[in-house]
């Protein structure tokens, strides 16, 4: 079945706007601390082909990558932006999943890298209430009392930025003119308010 089937028109929305690497970066740059913001060469952000999102999560979600030189020895950043509009307290996991078939994907392009780039996961949610959830993925594990610091560094970790529109007024959605309409509206899809004057404003 053809991918245009498939989604339903939050994430045909989605991905028509945030696809354009102008309105993503824009958006993008306003969540991320001035640290990181200052080494990512926004100019030179590019959309990559292919999803890797499981099939048959693709009617909840849909995932854009992108790609940026990152830092003074100008390494790759990638930045996995997935839109999300149910709960999910496992995104850690399927986060870590997606990541990994970027990394094989890089390294049969690759074959003689003797590194993997930087893979950046931030999930968009597109609902009502918050999460909630665990960001961390070793929060996902079942360590035992007391063996937080033994296991140390003998378990994977990273954390995940969760973008929840629910939370994100509207007057502080920021970006390009286009990229703010387009999160005006999924937000106010959810919340009810589709005709008020903050989304048309």
């Amino acid at each position: 079945m053809p991918e245009e089937n498939i989604h339903p028109p939050h994430d045909k929305l989605f991905k028509a706007g945030f696809s354009d690497p102008a309105h993503a970066g824009a958006f993008l740059r306003s969540q991320l601390p001035e640290v990181l913001n200052s080494r990512i060469a926004w100019d030179a952000l590019r959309l990559e082909p292919g999803s890797y999102v499981d099939s048959q999560f693709r009617e909840s979600e849909s995932d854009l990558l992108f790609c940026a030189p990152f830092g003074e020895n100008a390494g790759l950043l990638y930045l996995l932006f997935e839109h999300q509009r149910s709960r999910d307290p496992w995104m850690g996991l399927r986060l870590l999943r997606y990541m990994m078939r970027i990394w094989e994907a890089w390294l049969q392009d690759h074959p003689d890298a003797k590194r993997l780039p930087v893979i950046l996961p931030i999930v968009l949610a597109q609902n009502e209430g918050r999460w909630g959830i665990a960001t961390r993925f070793r929060d996902l594990l079942d360590i035992p009392p007391g063996m937080e610091e033994v296991l140390g560094a003998d378990v994977p970790d990273f954390r995940f930025r969760l973008i929840e529109l629910s939370e994100l007024p509207f007057e502080k959605i920021a970006g390009t003119p286009e990229g703010i309409l387009i999160l005006r509206v999924l937000k106010a899809d959810v919340s009810g308010e589709l005709l008020g004057e903050d989304v048309w404003d």
